[in-house]
């Protein structure tokens, strides 16, 4: 029988191309990026034909890459993958020589050509394959799905019922206006995700991956939990800017698994602090990965509002797995680095310090309010302007093409399952299937805000399980925001919400998708390394629900508030580390553990009566363990 999770996400493999058709291939996909640039930045294009070119390009580079699955060739293209590159630069041709009709048609009034329909129905294949080659089965069969529900859905009987949608209808909708696969998740891949891929590929073309390991080594690595802390550290500045947890466990864990591994800690310990530390990358400001695009594309936020926002919930994710690793250690008695193997400070700061002169800029740029277009397109700049200042990262010419290839070949698996989302996401509107399913969350919830909060977070993780994290999000937020919202939470709050289930869905059992990408590394089952992943990251689960109960955590609302709302939460997320753990400097008995978890989630999700409760239950666990009130042992950093 075929193992669960191969079924969910069993994908096609990445081909290396070699000789003169890798060389022509690697050209190709520089050439895209130059052109992402241009019509970014430059010029200006009619943003439904840049799209539309820009999905023919990315699918006739993806059926070259990746083959069609474990069976398919892997020294070179077969027939088919021929066929479907054909395919798709022909209809790229097709769409992009009508553009001018297309734009001044009025959808469903004027009825569709027989040519159109062809056309249309060959890049609906074509996407449903993209698809399933670089996602699996997982968002493939959740696209077909919606694809029966909407040309057959009329049919079934009571509320889910809807009326009659034919197929030149339902292509109108899907192919011919922005409503579909040509919506938000596609237009983000082609201009801000894609940007700010490039600005992170060039940052560790040129060492940036590099200085920030080192640094992290530098202020770490010889502490204790040394090893672990540097990947928590390291894995947090590189993800922010890779917004992919699987990507960032493959790159940054190669490194940080074996060490820590080499000073004591098992295997499924050190796959876990990984894919803990990876997965958060996706949530720290100032990138956040695609999704938080897609959020400010979608919702109409300013991506500075909403990366300003996601500053303390994502602080307070590091501080809870930071603070679970250096418990843990000491239970365990592990040390850190000799002092020969890590670097110092002053010498990190010497040979990379201008490394953190793009971030700046970055923040800068945002906090004053430019596009995240130019912000991407100005912090890949100064990364060329830093690297030049030192011969051993100066990129010349042929790295700069390098990586300009590099961002193309990495965005290929997203620009696939953004195309899948925009296809669900017009067949949800089509067909009014989120006001339904909002119902069904009244439902089951009744008049319980919280239960509806629930049920929303399980199904952000279910959809994500397999997904990459836009995907997970954009499907998320269409079905769950109108239930959050039509609750009274914000439009902030709803979508952060979502916005980290959606996140974490790619540690969380059964289908961590993150967790299976670790397993190959530190050679430990996946689902242990999932686990301990999400015990790390306890807090992570948390946080999203003391948010939307209280904006405080999200920068807004008086400072006073802020401050009392971050404040009990630090020390919320500390006591609940001690609890998970059960240990503060000497092991812990069951009565004390329970009660420091239990103060925890009170300061963390604060009213004035539960901070009240905390207190006292906190005062009378350390009051009752005698080794917290008699030690001269001092916690070390």
């Amino acid at each position: 029988m075929i193992p669960f999770f191969k079924l969910l996400a069993g994908t096609g493999t990445r081909r290396p191309l070699k000789g003169k058709l890798g060389m022509a291939v690697h050209g190709c996909a520089a050439l895209i990026a130059i052109a992402v640039i241009y019509t970014t930045t430059i010029v200006y294009i009619d943003l439904y034909t840049m799209t539309v070119i820009f999905l023919s390009a990315m699918l006739a580079v993806l059926f070259l890459v990746i083959n069609a699955g474990p069976k398919g060739r892997t020294d070179r293209p077969s027939l088919l993958d021929w066929l479907l590159v054909t395919a798709s630069i022909a209809v790229g041709i097709y769409f992009f020589i009508e553009s001018d009709r297309i734009a001044e048609r009025i959808t469903l009034l004027f009825p569709l050509e027989t040519a159109d329909l062809i056309a249309s129905s060959v890049l609906l294949f074509l996407t449903i394959e993209a698809t399933r080659r670089t996602v699996g089965m997982g968002l493939t069969s959740v696209v077909l799905l919606f694809l029966v529900y909407n040309l057959f859905g009329h049919s079934l009987p009571g509320p889910l019922g809807f009326r009659e949608v034919s197929y030149n209808h339902f292509m109108d909708i899907m192919m011919f206006t922005s409503d579909g696969l040509f919506g938000v998740p596609l237009r983000v891949a082609a201009t801000y995700a894609f940007l700010f891929v490039m600005f992170g590929t060039f940052l560790s073309k040129a060492g940036g991956a590099e200085f920030f390991y080192n640094l992290s080594s530098a202020i770490a690595g010889r502490r204790t939990g040394g090893p672990a802390k540097i990947a928590v550290i390291s894995s947090g500045l590189y993800g922010t800017m890779s917004g992919s947890p699987t990507s960032d466990v493959v790159t940054t864990g190669s490194v940080t698994i074996p060490i820590m591994q080499r000073l004591g800690y098992n295997k499924a310990l050190s796959g876990s602090v990984e894919v803990a530390a990876s997965t958060g990358g996706s949530l720290l400001p100032p990138v956040m990965g695609s999704a938080a695009f897609i959020m400010a594309e979608y919702t109409g936020i300013d991506y500075r509002d909403i990366a300003i926002a996601g500053i303390i919930p994502a602080l307070l994710y590091y501080l809870c797995v930071y603070s679970q690793v250096h418990l843990r250690s000491m239970k365990l008695g592990l040390g850190g680095l000799a002092k020969g193997e890590t670097p110092s400070f002053k010498g990190t700061l010497k040979n990379g310090g201008l490394f953190i002169v793009p971030l700046v800029a970055l923040s800068t740029a945002l906090v004053m309010g430019y596009s995240p277009t130019y912000v991407a397109a100005i912090s890949t700049f100064m990364v060329l302007v830093v690297a030049a200042f030192r011969k051993s990262t100066r990129m010349g010419p042929r790295a700069v093409w390098d990586a300009l290839a590099v961002t193309t070949l990495r965005m290929v698996s997203v620009v696939a399952a953004c195309a899948a989302a925009g296809l669900v996401i017009g067949g949800i509107s089509m067909t009014g299937l989120g006001s339904k399913f909002s119902d069904l969350v009244f439902l089951l919830a009744g008049n319980s805000a919280f239960l509806a909060l629930v049920i929303s977070a399980i199904l952000a993780i279910i959809l994500g399980m397999g997904m990459p994290t836009p995907s997970a999000f954009i499907l998320a937020t269409v079905l769950v925001s109108p239930t959050l919202l039509s609750l009274g939470f914000s439009v902030l709050q709803t979508n952060m919400f979502i916005l980290y289930f959606a996140v974490l869905s790619a540690m969380t059992p059964p289908v961590a998708v993150a967790a299976f990408a670790a397993s190959a590394i530190a050679d430990a089952k996946p689902t242990e390394i999932a686990i301990g992943a999400v015990k790390l990251a306890i807090t992570a689960f948390i946080v999203p629900f003391a948010f939307v109960y209280g904006e405080g955590l999200l920068l807004v609302g008086s400072w006073l508030n802020i401050a009392m709302s971050c404040l009990t939460a630090v020390v919320g997320v500390l006591l609940l580390s001690i609890g998970i753990e059960g240990y503060w400097r000497k092991p812990l008995k069951t009565f004390p553990r329970v009660g420091f978890g239990v103060a925890g989630l009170m300061f963390i999700v604060p009213s004035w009566w539960t901070i009240i409760v905390a207190i006292v239950i906190f005062g009378i666990c350390f009051v009752t363990t005698p080794h917290l009130r008699h030690s001269d042992h001092k916690i070390p950093a």
